[in-house]
């Protein structure tokens, strides 16, 4: 009776999982509205005059507050001091915020009102920002790109707040118990919000035979308001789980200023940062102009409008194949019978094949890159298991930058040459699509389960903290990066899907380039210094 009596919420599987869902559920609705505008780049410049430097500018400005206000670090020292619920909440306040700002810039409402004619005339020039080349505005950036760009800076302060709460979060509810499991579940649920944007965006601009930006990004504010009752929910259950143990919530150790020394002198955090930094931002702006990419490198003939393919309900039919995919994907790893185990897998590998066959048929840009998270999902608790009982991690960390620097070349060289092929290009991009997916699972699998071993126990906390900034900076500069290359290298184009990416692909498979030398270091390092990199985190 007694034990019966002491049971807390965390206790059952039910509930812990239950929280599990509530906090992967507000960053699945994240991710979605990080790349709302992605998929309909094209859209933005037929309907808004956003040229390739506009969407550029705008998408980097998301993390741009995080870097050169340090918000990252505030955002930390918040969730020291308020915990993890409180900082839920708030998160999820300044992402709708930011969301409602964004949609509000790209509304037939902006347009013509005084707000457009204040934006028009002013943010033109931001001193030091641009004499230092940082800017997010420039002079001739349109009023709805300068504004959207604001409201972006707002919900990435909320997401990357939200990022290191929900990490919290899973360790308040799960130390002890299936932690790693908890965790990969979360990413590989959070992943399923890129192909779900890159599936729904365009579905709502399109909707009706009539074109609406406005639509899709009002989708990623409803989703941001679900996000928030997600969060709230979580708030009541942590709250009553705090009064069932009697126990204050956890809190890490706070970002020190004093910490800064010893951790920018150990070479190990620096072969670490640098790393995330070329590896991360060689992949998630590459996810802001892929659609347009492949719009541009593929033969696509949007099928008849009285055609099945054409028919709006197709899209959700394809969604809920792609879920199939993902979840016996993911679930096969986690069966001890040999026939359920293969039995999920060979439903996962049917539907994905389903999924492309669905995606050819359509025609659609879209829906072809959004089989990108599918096979992270299904290899994710098999490399996380992989670097527990058999290590290799510097490997991995190899083997990813190899893969990423051959998809990156393949998008730039090979996939051109199939432009003529209606499907040998689709096919091309596909198999290269989910293999730099697989890459986006086996660097992360590797790197962050290294950084205990590089870096002295004592400054793990503030080392997160400073690679996650360091990160941000890569994420603030290469979209805007990519967009002045895309302008720079195509003058005069103004159809959309008409650009030649060879120039930004390169310069990304150059950053995978540099992660392979880095990485071939890091292995020297851990050789010559014994630092463990290529055992298993389990002995």
């Amino acid at each position: 009776m007694s034990q019966a009596i002491q049971k807390t919420l965390r206790d059952s599987a039910a509930m812990r999982w239950t929280a599990l869902l509530l906090l992967a559920l507000a960053m699945f609705c994240s991710y979605i509205f990080m790349d709302i505008l992605s998929p309909i780049k094209d859209l933005m410049q037929e309907t808004r005059g956003w040229d390739s430097t506009a969407f550029g500018t705008m998408q980097g400005s998301e993390v741009f507050l995080n870097v050169f206000a340090f918000f990252l670090i505030f955002a930390g020292i918040i969730l020291d001091k308020m915990g993890v619920r409180f900082t839920a909440v708030l998160s999820a306040v300044v992402m709708l915020a930011g969301a409602v700002i964004k949609w509000y810039a790209v509304s037939e409402s902006f347009m013509g009102s005084g707000l457009e004619q204040w934006f028009t005339d002013n943010l033109n020039y931001i001193p030091l920002f641009d004499e230092l080349g940082v800017s997010p505005f420039y002079a001739g950036m349109p009023a709805s790109a300068k504004f959207a760009a604001c409201g972006f800076m707002i919900f990435g302060c909320g997401c990357e707040m939200a990022g290191i709460t929900v990490s919290r979060g899973i360790v308040k509810w799960f130390k002890g118990r299936e932690m790693a499991l908890a965790m990969g579940s979360e990413m590989a649920l959070a992943r399923l919000g890129v192909a779900t944007c890159m599936i729904f965006s365009p579905f709502f601009a399109r909707l009706g035979g009539h074109v609406s930006v406005t639509r899709s990004v009002a989708f990623g504010v409803v989703l941001m308001c679900i996000a928030l009752i997600m969060t709230i929910v979580y708030f009541v259950m942590d709250k009553k789980l705090d009064a069932q143990t009697g126990e204050a919530e956890e809190k890490d150790d706070p970002f020190k200023v004093s910490d800064l020394g010893k951790i920018l002198t150990d070479s190990g955090f620096w072969l670490v940062a640098l790393l995330c930094v070329l590896y991360y931002s060689a992949i998630f702006p590459f996810q802001k102009y892929a659609v347009n990419m492949l719009q541009c490198n593929l033969t696509l003939t949007p099928p008849a409008a009285d055609s099945f393919w054409a028919q709006p309900d197709v899209t959700i039919v394809q969604y809920i194949i792609m879920l199939v995919v993902a979840a016996a994907g993911f679930a096969s790893n986690f069966q001890k019978k040999a026939n359920v185990k293969y039995g999920l897998l060979g439903l996962s590998i049917v539907a994905l094949v389903a999924y492309c066959y669905m995606g050819f048929m359509r025609q659609s840009a879209e829906s072809i890159f959004a089989v990108f998270p599918l096979l992270a999902v299904l290899i994710t608790p098999i490399l996380g298991s992989y670097v527990d009982h058999k290590g290799k991690a510097a490997s991995m960390l190899v083997l990813g930058s190899l893969l990423l620097i051959a998809c990156h070349l393949t998008f730039a060289f090979i996939l051109p040459m199939f432009k003529g092929s209606a499907v040998g290009g689709i096919i091309i991009a596909y198999i290269t699509i989910l293999v730099l997916g697989s890459s986006f699972s086996l660097v992360p699998a590797s790197l962050w389960p290294s950084v205990p071993k590089l870096v002295d126990a004592k400054v793990i906390g503030s080392a997160y903290a400073l690679i996650f900034w360091i990160q941000n900076i890569g994420l603030w500069l290469f979209p805007l990066l990519i967009g002045k290359v895309l302008d720079a290298t195509n003058p005069g184009v103004t159809d959309p899907t008409q650009f030649d990416y060879t120039a930004p692909l390169v310069m990304l498979a150059c950053l995978g380039v540099a992660a392979l030398v880095l990485g071939l270091v890091l292995k020297v390092v851990d050789r010559k210094k014994g630092l463990g990199l290529e055992e298993p985190n389990i002995k």
